[in-house]
Parts: structure tokens; C-alpha cells; sequence
């Protein structure tokens, strides 16, 4: 696409979601870009920004998702609230990846997060609508009718599927016991370290996750992939049925990972203690730790129960348009 037709698209993507949501009773609101913390997540980078002169200069943070703020939004008693805007996360540039991004947001206030795969079905049948589509859009996994109503299964129906083992009993943050089932299932793990001391789980997971369970999503039509391990979910409510999963779901179509939604934790000592443990990852990975946001931690006690979920708008918006590139749907600025 051209620098033209690109603009025409985000507009026409833009308008059709905040169709979708102003006719379904959200308000749309605007956060910080510049922050005092994000998120301690292990494996997402923050650029980090100095502010100010002489004495008042300060540490501020470029925002890797407008998250703590629309929660402490929720805290303030808003309802149902969404946001469309930048994000900017330190990450590798590549077809499905920039450092800068639109990021859709929203929030349900005492709702689980089984109301947000609900909202998946109807927006992505909304923005097919909007860009006049009537059959199958193509990702880089093969094809996806965005109009069906997404699969539903759990990560661990999705292993038992795709690679014929039983996760479940590793879910926890066992490690070594994934890595043995993986690996006797035929899956290869090159470079990870197996001694007891410095097994990582997350990476082992997303190994064995990424190479032969993700390319099987999304086809034919779109894949919510609920329950995931509670380790990998510093945000979300454990299920109350098995504390070794958490109540997260990600969506995806065609290959593309669209989506990442959480029942959200609203308990602010146990969100203080995942917050420290997530510190620690991000020092034994060698990465510089942030602040905590105290004022999201002192707001969290007055949230309501809540489900909230993340949307890229630019993977989205390459699926309505048939690019394969993110290149080929954002404006020729930024990086």
C-alpha cells in the first residue's frame, strides 16, 4: 500500500472501532505516554526518557501499554472505558513488530474476562464489515474467516492437540518437567539450560509454545487460547479452580497473535509481591528494573473486579488489508 491508501486504512480501522464501542456504552479516554513506571514484565523493554532541568529532572518511562492507568481509571469507578493510541516498547523490528504502535485497550469493570472473547467475536465481524469483507483474509499461517466465531480451548488442550502431551501437571512453573515432556514429544530446545538452578520456565514454554502450538492457530477460523500458566500472567487472576493456570486468554488469526486479555488481579499485596518476583526475572536476565508504580499499587485496593485486553492495531489491520508487512500499513515515520 501506498502512503495514501495506508492513511485511508487506519482511518477506516479507527472509525469502525470506535463505532464498535461508543454504540456498546465506553468512553473513550486518553493516558500519559511519559510514565513514572510500566509494568515489571520480564521480557518487554521500556525506553526510558529524562525529563526536566537541574534539580527537577526526572526519570520518566515511554508507556509499553496505557494498562496501570486505565485501571486506576477503574479504581476512580469508570465503567467501561477504551483507548486507542501509541505504545512504544525497546523490541526487535521485524515484519510483525515496530518500536512504536497503535494499541487498543479496553476494559469491562465487573466482568470476566469470558465477556472480552465475546467482544472479539463481534469487533473483528465489525471491521470486516467496515472494509467490505466477505470471505477468508490470509495471515502467514494460511487462512482465517474473521466472521466465525473464534475456537475456544485451553493451553493445555492445545499442547494435548497439537503436540499429544499432558502440560497440565508442569503449568505451575515446573520447568525441568516441562522440558522433559516437550523434548520426549520430539521438540527440540536449542541453547536452554536445563540444571535445576538456572532452568527458566517462561523460556521453555514459549519454546516449545511458539514452535509447535502456535503455527496451528487462527486457522480456518480465529483461536482464543485461554488458561495459560500462571507464571507467564503477573496481571491476571489465578483460576480459582487450578492456581496453576491464570485466567488469560490470547487471540489469534491466520498466524498473527492479535490479542492478550486477563481477568485482572485486584489484590494489591499479592500484585506487589508478582511485581517483586518480576523484578527479579528482569535482574536475572540482565535487565534494568523499573520503579514500582506506588499509585497504581495504592489505587488497585479500590478497583472493582475487571477484565481488560490489549488489541495491535497494525497486525489487525494487516489481515483486512492483505499485507504481510507491518511496514506496509504504518506511515513511512518512526521505527
Amino acid at each position: 500500500m501506498d502512503v495514501l491508501a495506508s492513511i485511508a486504512a487506519r482511518q477506516r480501522l479507527r472509525n469502525a472501532l470506535r463505532r464498535f464501542f461508543d454504540a456498546r456504552g465506553f468512553v473513550e479516554v486518553e493516558t500519559p505516554l511519559l510514565i513514572a513506571a510500566n509494568a515489571p514484565e520480564p521480557h518487554i523493554d521500556a525506553v526510558a526518557v529524562d525529563v526536566g532541568t537541574g534539580s527537577a529532572r526526572q526519570r520518566r518511562y515511554l508507556r509499553t501499554s496505557p494498562e496501570l492507568a486505565l485501571k486506576r481509571l477503574l479504581a476512580a469507578g469508570a465503567d467501561r472505558i477504551y483507548e486507542l493510541g501509541r505504545a512504544v516498547r525497546d523490541d526487535d523490528h521485524d515484519a510483525t513488530h515496530r518500536v512504536e504502535f497503535t494499541l487498543l485497550e479496553w476494559y469491562r469493570a465487573n466482568a470476566p474476562h469470558r465477556a472480552l472473547m465475546d467482544d472479539c467475536d463481534q469487533l473483528l465481524a465489525a471491521c470486516c464489515d467496515a472494509f467490505a469483507l466477505t470471505g477468508p483474509v490470509t495471515g502467514p499461517a494460511g487462512s482465517c474467516d474473521l466472521r466465525l466465531p473464534a475456537e475456544r480451548l485451553s493451553v493445555a488442550d492445545a499442547f494435548a492437540r497439537h503436540v499429544g502431551i499432558d502440560v497440565t501437571p508442569f503449568l505451575g512453573g515446573d520447568a525441568i518437567g516441562l522440558a522433559a515432556s516437550v523434548r520426549g514429544a520430539g521438540i527440540l530446545l536449542p541453547g536452554v539450560d536445563l540444571t535445576p538452578a538456572d532452568a527458566d520456565f517462561e523460556r521453555i514454554f514459549l519454546a516449545s509454545f511458539l514452535s509447535a502450538v502456535e503455527p496451528h492457530l487462527g486457522l480456518n477460523r480465529p483461536t482464543i487460547l485461554d488458561r495459560w500458566p500462571a507464571p507467564l500472567c503477573a496481571l491476571a487472576r489465578l483460576a480459582p479452580d487450578d492456581p496453576r493456570v491464570a485466567l488469560r486468554f490470547e487471540l489469534y488469526a491466520a498466524g498473527h497473535e492479535l490479542a492478550n486479555a486477563f481477568d485482572e488481579l485486584v489484590d494489591p499485596v499479592e500484585q506487589r509481591q508478582r511485581f517483586v518476583v518480576a523484578q527479579a526475572a528482569r535482574a536475572a536476565a540482565g535487565r534494568d528494573p523499573y520503579p514500582l508504580d506506588e499509585d497504581f499499587l495504592t489505587a488497585l485496593a479500590q478497583m472493582p473486579a475487571a477484565s481488560g485486553i490489549a488489541l495491535g492495531c497494525e497486525r489487525l489491520l494487516m489481515l483486512l488489508t492483505g499485507c504481510t508487512a507491518i511496514e506496509q500499513v504504518a506511515l513511512p515515520f518512526g521505527i
